[in-house]
């Protein structure tokens, strides 16, 4: 008798090479992209008097706290170049803060994917990567909202007049920069996740760590602080990856301000970097985490 010759969809074994990613694997679990989107983004604002209006309270009141201690107290500057530019302090705030609201929210949720989720990973095979990106996108409705908001004031304040805000093709940009951003922030995530496994201080430092890193980027005070004080450290300053990616976000809203094509770039160099290093990494954690979590 002849063998049955079966064609499995799905063929699930320990064999598993180191670039493996299981990529066109992931595309097919779409639905449960979406359907983890949704839960995630339920899950956020469930049993809150507010519901997703807090995704628009948060920044509006960071950006508050910035303007009166960082703008009015401190007075740090808000221009990211030298020059007679008149720009509001608040949505100076506003637009770092959206941005790393949407960097930090993603980096914290993905450092916890292996944790969160270990109870449905343990029990139904999905590709992992699902989680992460179905992390980004959920977090990405948070910024959609966040960013409507600040559209608002933006086209207060520019029909207002009285600013040097000015409308330029490099609004074709945004798109783009959200883009580096989860890549970035996934990336960074899913390389904490795949050491949380083990140990577990880490995941404590987290928060931390993010606090550090924002005031070490453009967002409280403009780039010129750095530029104009400490010039020789410039190029070190800007080999932070979210550093460019914060000030072309004003640049492209605002129409001024600070961009170096090459330290763009290079920045994008690191995303990447840091998102494929995270992948082989994720990769490779994914196939024994469930005997060290």
């Amino acid at each position: 008798m002849s063998e049955l010759q079966q064609n499995f969809k799905t063929v699930i074994t320990s064999e598993h090479k180191m670039f493996d990613l299981h990529l066109r694997e992931t595309f097919e679990y779409r639905d449960l992209i979406v359907l983890f989107v949704k839960r995630d983004f339920t899950a956020l604002y469930k049993q809150t008097i507010l519901g997703p209006l807090w995704a628009i309270i948060q920044p509006l009141l960071t950006t508050i706290v910035f303007t009166v201690i960082f703008g009015s107290l401190a007075r740090l500057t808000t221009a990211d170049t030298s020059g007679d530019f008149i720009i509001p302090g608040f949505l100076f705030y506003m637009s770092g803060n959206i941005c790393w609201s949407y960097f930090s929210g993603v980096l914290n949720a993905t450092s916890n994917t292996f944790l969160n989720n270990r109870a449905t990973m343990g029990k139904v095979y999905y590709p992992r990567l699902v989680s992460p990106i179905s992390t980004a996108l959920s977090q990405l409705i948070s910024f959609g909202i966040q960013f409507s908001m600040f559209l608002v004031f933006y086209s207060f304040f520019w029909m207002k007049g009285g600013t040097s805000i000015r409308v330029t093709p490099m609004l074709l940009i945004i798109p783009l920069l959200i883009l580096q951003m989860a890549v970035l922030s996934v990336g960074c995530g899913i390389i904490i996740s795949s050491v949380t496994t083990k140990y577990r201080d880490l995941a404590m430092l987290v928060g931390f760590g993010l606090q550090l890193w924002q005031y070490g980027s453009p967002i409280a005070y403009g780039m010129s602080m750095i530029s104009d004080r400490i010039p020789s450290l410039m190029w070190l300053y800007m080999l932070n990856p979210i550093t460019p990616i914060i000030t072309t976000f004003r640049f492209a809203m605002f129409g001024f301000g600070y961009f170096n094509l090459t330290f763009y770039l290079v920045s994008w160099i690191i995303s990447i970097a840091i998102f494929v290093i995270g992948l082989v990494q994720f990769s490779k954690i994914e196939r024994t985490f469930m005997d060290t979590i």
